[in-house]
């Protein structure tokens, strides 16, 4: 299941462990087609890595904060750091590849 985040939550949902964070939209193409794809990623990685989806229409600052200037954008966090940036549509097997670096 993924984990909806948004400025009140963030820190809190980010703060350990490892987390793949979608910054998406509504309207966007792209977006849409990562839906499956993450909510495939997050069976596959429960108890071991958070997806989880910023709605950078909701959160613009949280947008801001991590200079996501296109959508989809995906970061991969490990204990509130960025550690890799991801643009665009990813595939879940070259995304379980990335998280499992960090675990």
């Amino acid at each position: 299941m993924t984990v909806v985040l948004n400025e009140k939550n963030f820190k809190d949902e980010i703060a350990s462990g490892v987390t793949l964070v979608d910054f998406w939209a509504e309207w966007c193409g792209p977006c849409q087609m990562m839906l499956p794809i993450l909510e495939e990623l997050s069976t596959k990685m429960e108890g071991k890595a958070k997806i989880s989806k910023v709605n950078v229409d909701e959160n613009p600052a949280l947008a801001a904060q991590f200079r996501v200037m296109s959508i989809p954008t995906l970061l991969v966090m490990k204990d509130w750091e960025v550690v890799e940036q991801l643009v665009w549509v990813q595939q879940a097997d070259a995304l379980e590849t990335t998280l499992n670096k960090y675990l």
